[in-house]
């Protein structure tokens, strides 16, 4: 996983001012990196970690959810990483697995959007529907039309 530095066990180090004026990364991230905690709860330690085990568990709950419907019908993997936004509000690394991800979601969709890939995809997924046609039509040919109930016997 990157997370913005090049040598390991280097921090990324972010610019204070963009070109514009703005703080660099202020668009992506209100707060940066940490506890999005209300400030009175950060202020007391065991308040915080009270509130630090409380987002967990219910991070944790939905994580479950997500991937008990992995199987079930279901949002599955959107439940996945709804608990993971949960436990980003929180934990560093959740932050860091939620920052990659979107990279690696937007990536992906930059890519689908390529004529190119977009070309290649509609002529794979015709070859595929001729494909199971004729796999279909080969076998009514061979087997015919043939109910898996027997409605003339009733």
């Amino acid at each position: 996983m990157n997370t913005g530095s090049d040598e390991p066990g280097e921090v990324a180090v972010v610019s204070e001012e963009a070109g514009d004026g703005t703080r660099a990364g202020e668009a992506a991230d209100e707060r940066g990196l940490g506890s999005k905690a209300p400030e009175f709860v950060r202020a007391r330690r065991a308040l915080h970690v009270s509130w630090q085990v409380g987002v967990f568990v219910v991070g944790l709950a939905v994580v479950v959810a997500g991937i008990i419907m992995l199987p079930l019908p279901g949002p599955g993997w959107v439940v996945i990483f709804g608990g993971m936004a949960i436990w980003a509000t929180e934990f560093v690394w959740a932050q860091l697995v939620l920052r990659w991800t979107k990279r690696k979601v937007t990536e992906a969709a930059q890519r689908a959007l390529d004529p190119a890939v977009r070309r290649r995809n509609i002529v794979l997924t015709s070859v595929g529907l001729v494909i199971v046609v004729a796999l279909v039509g080969v076998y009514v040919w061979k087997f015919g039309v043939v109910m898996p109930w027997k409605i003339k016997d009733q």
